[in-house]
């Protein structure tokens, strides 16, 4: 059987840049699932769910890693890529989590080279590790995993650092690079081409950093896997924020309803039951 590591190793190295959707909870999971073939595990997305704080270092280990096994057990088919910031902070801790990870079945992790205090990617005052110490975990990291993929990623801000990094991270047995927080096309380009044959990750948040490209944009510029953080998250805050609004102003009352193109209890079951489907009729369980 072919693990989930080698899987998503597969779908990378294919022709096109593979999207992977940000979701921050199993509903939202469950969404993402019909629609796309891979999931990512955000950052963002999960500090904001489950802890309701910002993405500057509240996560904890234990919490991500039963997460992604719940996620797991529901969706025994999809690609998942975690995101676990900086391997929460010390480098045995990280090695600990990848072989959690790995063992619950993650398809591949992302190791960053920031600092405490942490950001998000695309915010402003990130710091980052001396790269000599970020590629000392990133080894660790490496020589831990065994069939996952690992997504080594740089938050240099500095032109100079950024090609640094992103030439020095190329030269690990990492299987992709990403730097974050891209600001052009033009940079698109430049970190392509130091990279050389090393698989390049894209990522979009709305309102981030990085220009809107479609995936055959992104492939034209050589970049083989596109994660969008948070696109589940951001839908949802508008879709409930209007809809309470609505509530409010009707005094209470709900809208009448429309099955054909509203979510009522019955469509929201039969994207649950779905979930047990999955677990209980996958036709082939993926080795780890």
């Amino acid at each position: 059987m072919t693990s989930y590591g080698n899987r998503l190793r597969e779908q990378i190295a294919a022709p096109g840049t593979t999207p992977l959707i940000g979701v921050y909870d199993m509903y939202s999971a469950s969404v993402a699932a019909d629609h796309y073939d891979g999931m990512f595990v955000s950052g963002f997305g999960f500090a904001a769910s489950y802890y309701g704080l910002p993405d500057i270092g509240f996560i904890a280990w234990p919490d991500m890693v039963a997460f992604v096994e719940r996620l797991r057990g529901a969706f025994p088919n999809q690609h998942l890529l975690v995101d676990i910031d900086d391997g929460y902070v010390d480098p045995e801790v990280a090695c600990h989590v990848v072989e959690r990870l790995e063992r619950i079945g993650a398809s591949g992790i992302i190791l960053e080279d920031q600092k405490r205090p942490r950001r998000c990617g695309h915010a402003d005052g990130k710091q980052v590790l001396p790269l000599d110490e970020y590629l000392a975990k990133l080894e660790m990291v490496l020589a831990t995993r065994r069939d996952m993929v690992v997504v080594a990623r740089t938050d240099a801000t500095e032109e100079e650092d950024i090609l640094l990094r992103a030439k020095s991270l190329a030269a690990t047995d990492a299987d992709v690079v990403l730097v974050d927080g891209v600001r052009s096309v033009e940079w698109i380009q430049r970190i392509r081409e130091v990279l050389g044959d090393k698989p390049l990750l894209f990522n979009q948040i709305a309102g981030g950093k990085s220009p809107r490209l479609s995936l055959g944009e992104l492939t034209d510029l050589g970049v083989d896997v596109a994660i969008y953080s948070t696109p589940c998250l951001f839908a949802a805050h508008q879709a409930m924020d209007s809809a309470l609004s609505e509530l409010k102003r009707a005094d209470g009352r709900l809208p009448t309803f429309d099955a054909a193109d509203g979510v009522g209890v019955a469509a929201s079951t039969r994207l649950l039951e779905r979930n047990i489907a999955r677990h209980h009729d996958a036709p082939e369980r993926v080795g780890v």
